[in-house]
């Protein structure tokens, strides 16, 4: 396979060729030359107005559903997903029917995802069956494959159960996964508790709910010394306590959601269940500090949270509808709508370097030699976001027919060339 990426710029601060608008010619996946000019009428001519080429990006926090419910997404149609949102790398969730909790089933998401055009790294579960009792095979799993450890949506409350899951991650340098939420607080909160709850008179969750979560885990990193990293973080509050573990040099970590960044109670107004999340959407003035902490470096990576759901689950009453959105394809233009103005460097950091240097992954270098790991994209082109856009076996996202900027071309990922629209 012949690929010429022709006249793109090239977004990698590690890249003696960053911010440079170059040609890239690669050859059965490996990056072979990069120059002012190439010519060779052989190759795939890619070529677009203000293309750029980003170290592949990662997904750390995605759900795919495979094994047990594979007619809301399997790990092909997540793939898709993974592709068409500009993702070359992907960790998907351990809460499947059954559970990722052994050395059998990460091996299953391995062998079934090898050909893929797109990375996929099991997160192997921290209790067995996900009931937040028992450790599960955690040596195991990581000898197997998985990348981290997690027990993905189904936040974990015991001290003690997480203590000892550090511990044991720190014998071999591994990252826990934490989705901040306190279940005994609000057990049955459909969205943020604050004005908007109660003028729609749904049931509410508050914010300490996260936060109580988010302080109680970084002082048990601080005992272990182990490495945790909280996903969907939504409070300010949140990220102020993840600051200063960080200044304190605890190995404590983060990302946000694309919607979180984008939407807030008040979008809630209409009843519209696929935002319906949790963590929830929070007020107005949270989704504006969460946005300026972006922009000050404060959060390191981004995280979709894809969660997809078939139609009967979603289109039905508020209240019994279940959580979650799919989030991949849509994923880069919310955040570059959301919060405009960031530049090529931190687009770079938030959605590949930061995440491949916290979790240890290839480095992806857009550098003659390497094996090419690409992302493409258009920052300054308009797109209005519809279901022919989407590639999941489930259309649950709010982002639908919205009219966004940022459009993702395709990717590079070694042999694998997938590409979004004729080029």
């Amino acid at each position: 396979m012949k690929v010429l990426l022709q006249q793109v710029i090239i977004n990698d601060p590690r890249s003696p060729f960053n911010g440079s608008t170059k040609d890239i010619l690669i050859i059965d996946g490996i990056i072979v030359r990069i120059a002012d000019s190439i010519e060779d009428a052989d190759a795939r001519t890619i070529s677009a107005p203000s293309l750029t080429a980003s170290p592949g990006w990662v997904d750390p926090f995605a759900h795919f559903n495979d094994p047990g419910t594979e007619y809301k997404e399997t790990i092909e149609s997540g793939s898709a997903a993974a592709a068409a949102g500009g993702f070359t790398t992907v960790f998907v969730l351990p809460n499947t029917k059954p559970a990722v909790d052994s050395k059998s089933q990460v091996e299953y998401v391995v062998a079934k995802a090898a050909k893929l055009p797109v990375n996929i790294w099991p997160i192997g579960a921290v209790s067995r069956q996900l009931e937040g009792k028992d450790l599960a095979e955690m040596y195991d799993m990581r000898a197997s494959g998985a990348i981290a450890f997690s027990d993905g949506t189904n936040p974990i409350q015991s001290s003690g159960l997480l203590v000892k899951a550090l511990l044991y991650v720190k014998t071999f340098d591994g990252v826990v996964i934490q989705l901040p939420d306190d279940t005994s607080i609000a057990a049955h909160g459909l969205m943020h508790e604050g004005i908007v709850s109660t003028r729609l008179g749904l049931q509410a969750k508050p914010m300490l709910a996260e936060e109580l979560i988010v302080s109680r885990d970084i002082e048990l990193a601080r005992y272990t010394g182990s490495h945790i990293h909280f996903t969907g973080v939504s409070s300010p509050k949140s990220i102020e306590y993840i600051q200063r573990a960080k200044e304190a040099g605890l190995k404590v970590s983060c990302s946000v959601t694309p919607y979180h960044l984008f939407f807030c109670d008040e979008d809630l107004q209409e009843y519209d269940s696929n935002l319906k999340v949790n963590p929830p959407l929070r007020t107005r003035n949270d989704m504006m500090a969460l946005r300026e902490s972006l922009r000050k470096g404060h959060i390191d990576c981004i995280a979709t949270h894809h969660q997809p759901h078939n139609y009967d689950a979603k289109v039905l009453e508020f209240e019994y509808a279940k959580f979650g959105m799919i989030s991949l394809e849509s994923c880069f233009a919310a955040l570059h709508t959301a919060v405009p103005g960031l530049s090529p460097e931190q687009i770079a950091n938030l959605f590949s370097i930061n995440a491949r240097n916290l979790f240890k992954l290839p480095g992806a270098l857009i550098q003659e030699g390497q094996v090419a790991d690409i992302t493409l994209y258009e920052p300054g082109a308009e797109i209005i976001f519809t279901k022919e856009m989407v590639r999941s076996k489930s259309s649950n996202s709010p982002f639908l027919d919205r009219l966004l900027k940022g459009a993702v071309t395709g990717i590079v990922n070694g042999h694998h060339l997938i590409l979004n629209k004729a080029l």
